[in-house]
């Protein structure tokens, strides 16, 4: 019962043209349909749904909301009483508002995003079908992305203004969504400022994570590949179409995967993640890092924090 996974992300782009371009070409989603008004739809080739990106035409980048799909449809109804509960607007959202969706909730995070969960979704399937399946398709292009991993987004964070929406949505997520608290980050002179949080409802490492900046926003999505000789690959791939990366392969410390960062012809940053990193299960212990081993936390090769990493990115609604 309750929230599965991740569903999708609905970003805004500045040039549709490049943007199904990059997404579709250099990432290598499929994409699924258009509509009357712009927006277009992708999914990767492992995902069955119709889609996992939702592009929106507009004059600034950033995401619209990011939505996540619940086992059945009767928990929209007790998962909305627990929002309720908590003190946050629910808004019942018809079948079909939420495209190729049924019936769906709409709430907006502690942190200031806006999210959706719903539990049904036009279903086309896998791009290797499900009887007999090869282990890719033929005919991929770019870095052939499987699908989408999670997201992270930015919350707004000032000690000493006693903000923290990193505690705040975090704390919601556990009490209310039921999402386990994976790792953290603590500092501060006593270490006990939460600075970030990774979050999961699957058995990853995680399916949302949330890190404090000076205003809300979007930080980057991530899309699954097999391993690390896949992430070499695709940004082989992505600098032959010259797009512009902000961390070339890597290892995180947190998590334990294996990424490439880069930025999408609007300014969203995109990341390639790789290596399941340990088993998100119920019973493990939360893994914290501390302020003074932050940067072998993100970047665990280096060691060093690039301040440009956490302050750069697109902000919110």
């Amino acid at each position: 019962m309750g929230v599965m996974r991740i569903g999708h992300i609905n970003i805004r782009v500045l040039d549709m043209d490049a943007a199904l371009h990059h997404y579709g070409k250099v990432l290598g989603l499929q994409q699924s349909d258009t509509d009357a008004v712009g927006n277009a739809y992708l999914k990767g080739w492992d995902e069955w749904d119709k889609y996992s990106v939702m592009l929106t035409p507009a004059d600034r980048a950033g995401m619209n909301h990011i939505a996540y799909k619940v086992e059945n449809d009767a928990d929209l109804d007790v998962l909305g009483k627990r929002i309720r509960d908590y003190g946050i607007d629910v808004e019942e959202v018809s079948p079909g508002e939420l495209a190729y969706c049924g019936r769906a909730i709409r709430f907006w995070l502690p942190s200031g995003h806006l999210m959706y969960l719903y539990a049904a979704k036009e279903f086309v399937g896998k791009a290797v079908g499900t009887t007999n399946p090869d282990p890719w398709p033929d005919g991929l292009q770019g870095a052939g992305v499987h699908w989408l991993d999670h997201a992270l987004l930015m919350c707004e964070l000032d000690p000493e203004k006693g903000v923290n929406k990193v505690a705040e949505v975090t704390t919601f997520m556990q009490e209310v969504l039921e999402f386990k608290l994976t790792e953290q980050v603590m500092v501060g002179p006593d270490a006990d400022v939460q600075a970030a949080t990774w979050l999961a409802r699957t058995s990853t490492p995680h399916d949302i994570a949330f890190v404090g900046g000076p205003v809300m926003g979007l930080h980057h999505c991530a899309f699954f590949l097999d391993e690390w000789a896949d992430v070499l690959k695709a940004a082989d791939v992505l600098a032959k179409n010259k797009v512009k990366i902000d961390v070339t392969p890597q290892r995180h410390g947190i998590t334990r995967g294996t990424t490439s960062y880069f930025f999408d012809p609007s300014g969203n940053r995109n990341e390639t993640f790789a290596g399941l990193g340990y088993l998100g299960q119920p019973d493990m212990p939360v893994i914290t890092w501390t302020e003074e081993n932050l940067g072998s936390g993100i970047f665990y090769h280096t060691g060093e924090l690039n301040e440009a990493f956490t302050e750069v990115y697109t902000e919110g609604a």
